[in-house]
């Protein structure tokens, strides 16, 4: 009777397979004792399994890595992760100083014209704010009592040129256009062309803040030895209002402020100056107006 052997691919697997499960004693000794340390008990399928475990703890984790952290940049074909960010950052910026640029670039302008003693070009400073956007559908109305006290200004006060000669200067105001007051406070001097005096001069307690009569662009923000800290401000129409002697400016030149936002604090700086009080003097054309006509102090 004959047996039937195993087939040799069957036998082969076989004992490939039990070669991986046989059991092996690794023994850490002590060189000079001989004494045992360390012992484990492993296979060749245990050391497999560990060593190919950690092979792909070590590709995963090193994939997490270069995916979620800065270090991939210095691998060739990535991006600086922040690039996105600055790209915007610098476009943010030079929107910014393209604005700032058109600006400094009319106020130098304004700023030649007025030295050469010729008029300022007009401002049409558009605002998309917010703020602004509240205020576009506002209409503002006269009462009757308020129109019958403007005519009657409007009919006692002469307006002279600064040529002196005896011509008469519009003093109405542009249609729609409410000038706020720059500060409440007594009239100790008032408006006079024929003695030099353009404006009127306020007395006010110390630390009174000073307001812009207009929405405008500060034309000048700087030191003078006879009127001290002076502002200049330019509005649409051709207005042009100034405020003398005050304790310390808050707006810088080429600024955009709103009528009634503070420009100034009442002072008594420079060597025209008696006491604290605000010297206010508003421009139109080229011409100055009495600000009496134009608001209420």
């Amino acid at each position: 009777m004959k047996t039937q052997t195993p087939e040799p691919d069957k036998s082969r697997k076989k004992r490939w397979y039990q070669r991986l499960r046989v059991r092996y004693r690794l023994v850490i000794r002590d060189d000079e004792t001989y004494e045992e340390k360390l012992s484990l008990r492993l296979s060749r399928l245990n050391v497999f399994i560990l060593v190919g475990s950690l092979a792909i703890l070590l590709i995963v984790l090193t994939t997490l890595l270069v995916a979620f952290t800065p270090l991939r940049e210095y691998i060739p074909g990535y991006t600086d992760v922040n690039l996105s960010k600055n790209v915007y950052d610098l476009h943010m910026r030079a929107d910014s100083l393209e604005n700032v640029l058109a600006m400094n670039e009319r106020y130098l302008a304004n700023l030649r014209l007025v030295l050469a003693g010729e008029e300022p070009q007009d401002i049409h400073h558009e605002r998309n704010d917010s703020l602004a956007r509240q205020y576009a559908d506002i209409q503002i109305t006269h009462s009757k009592a308020d129109s019958l006290l403007r005519e009657e200004f409007e009919n006692q006060v002469r307006m002279y040129s600064i040529s002196g000669t005896s011509e008469l200067i519009s003093s109405k105001p542009a249609t729609g256009m409410v000038f706020f007051t720059p500060l409440k406070g007594i009239i100790t001097s008032e408006f006079n062309p024929v003695e030099n005096h353009y404006g009127i001069d306020i007395v006010a307690p110390e630390n009174e803040v000073v307001k812009a009569t207009l929405d405008g662009i500060v034309l000048f923000s700087s030191w003078t030895i006879e009127t001290g800290h002076v502002i200049v401000i330019q509005h649409q129409h051709n207005y042009i209002s100034v405020y003398k002697h005050n304790a310390v400016l808050l707006k810088r030149e080429g600024a955009y402020v709103r009528a009634g936002e503070p420009i100034a604090i009442v002072g008594e700086s420079g060597e025209y100056t008696t006491g604290p009080h605000l010297h206010f003097e508003l421009w139109h054309n080229g011409n100055p107006v009495n600000p009496r006509d134009y608001m209420i102090f």
